[in-house]
This record gives structure tokens, sequence and C-alpha cells, in this order.
């Protein structure tokens, strides 16, 4: 079921993944990860480059296919819905926050925090919940600024909004502070905990900052595409 704009998240929102494994061809990018989080949670993945992070969390956010097991969240397979389904499905339960912003030059920063709702056709509802998230990004003075007027630690401000704008379960950030200084970085990752708490979403991050690790719930480590716990609460 695909939420409604102001349809809340369910209570019970939950991941659960069992022995999943992905290969690309002869090479073995991940193998055998299990691991059940529920919504409220935020997790920090850490691991050496090639350890298979980001293609764990392409998986969880269904841009990746597993080569075997089982991904499960808020208790659907989404891997076994139909393309149309899937891209819905995506769309509604899952926002991303990427290391490069992704926002399109030609549009304002409005307009692209608005961009994943165009397929729902909302109206009114939608603006009124991007201007609010802008609001609290702090970002209320740049919403008809083009992308190439702003600074980097705002285009990622910018980024999370957008993200966040269709109330998704899980919200994913792969790299989200990559780009930026110490002092940006600390702009960026205070924001996102905050709105995660506020939007009450499981948060996932991947990053190579270990000064960030501390601030999360959980501390899981990939490495040679093996899943182990560093800290569990």
């Amino acid at each position: 079921m695909i939420k409604t704009m102001q349809q809340p998240r369910a209570a019970t929102s939950s991941l659960k993944i069992s022995h999943l494994f992905k290969d690309f061809g002869a090479v073995k990018v991940l193998q055998n990860v299990s691991l059940r989080l529920t919504g409220g949670t935020s997790v920090v993945i850490t691991g050496p480059s090639g350890s298979g992070k980001s293609t764990l969390l392409h998986i969880i956010g269904t841009l990746e296919e597993p080569s075997n097991g089982i991904v499960e969240i808020n208790d659907i397979n989404p891997f076994t819905l139909s393309e149309p389904e899937l891209a819905a499905y995506r769309n509604s339960v899952i926002g991303f926050v990427f290391q490069e912003h992704h926002l399109l030059p030609q549009y304002s920063v409005l307009e692209n925090v608005l961009i994943p709702t165009l397929a729902f056709k909302r109206g009114t509802d939608a603006t009124e919940r991007a201007v609010q998230l802008l609001k609290r990004v702090g970002l209320t003075d740049r919403q008809s600024h083009r992308p190439a007027e702003l600074s980097g630690g705002e285009r990622q401000r910018v980024a999370i909004a957008r993200a966040l704008i269709n109330q998704p379960d899980i919200l994913l950030c792969d790299e989200p502070t990559g780009n930026l200084d110490a002092a940006t970085t600390d702009i960026v990752a205070n924001l996102l905990f905050e709105l995660h708490r506020a939007e009450k979403t499981l948060l996932i991050v991947v990053t190579h900052n270990l000064s960030l690790t501390s601030r999360f719930d959980r501390h899981l480590q990939l490495v040679d595409g093996t899943c182990t716990i560093e800290r569990d609460g």
C-alpha cells in the first residue's frame, strides 16, 4: 500500500534482511548478510572501500536486486512487485541522500524538493510540506534560487528536504557529508539527526567519517562483504 501525503508511517516500520548475497559475475560483493532494524533507529555502516557498503544500501533502497536472500520492508518483499509497483513503493517508502546532491539545475530549490511528489499528482499539501521542510533545514530564503546559486552545504540540505518530502519510512544516506568541509559536515550531520528524530524514520548512513559513528544507535561494519556488529544500542 502506498501512503498518502498526510498518512503517518506505521508504528512498526521495519527492515529485515535474511541471508543476503550479491554477486557481480565472479565477484562476490555481499556474503550472507542478515539484519533486523526498526523505525526510529539510527544505523551507521562503515568499512573499507569495496567492502559492499553502497551495494547493500542500493539493495535496501531497491535500486539493486540481490543475487540471493530476502529483503522485507514493512513485511513486504519489494522485489516481488512489478516494475511500476516497485517504483511507486520506492518513492513512497524510501528516501535517498547521496554524496552528490543530484539536484536538477534548471529548477528552483522548491521545485527540486517537490520532484518526488509529481508521480502522485499531489497539490497544495505537498507544496506546504516542502515549504515547511525548507524552513526546517534553514533555506526559507532560498526557495526560488537555482542549485548553482547555493553552497555545497545548502545543496545537500535541499537534497535532505527532497528525500523527506514523501514521509519515507527509511532514509538512506550514502556518504552524505563526503564532499563537505568539517564545519559543514557538522551542520549537515546535526540536521540529519534532528530530522530523523522528528520524522521517526529508520536512518541508515554509509560513511567513511568515523567521527560520526558514536552518534548512531547501532554501528555495523562491512569487511569483504560480511557484516559484523561493532555496537548494538
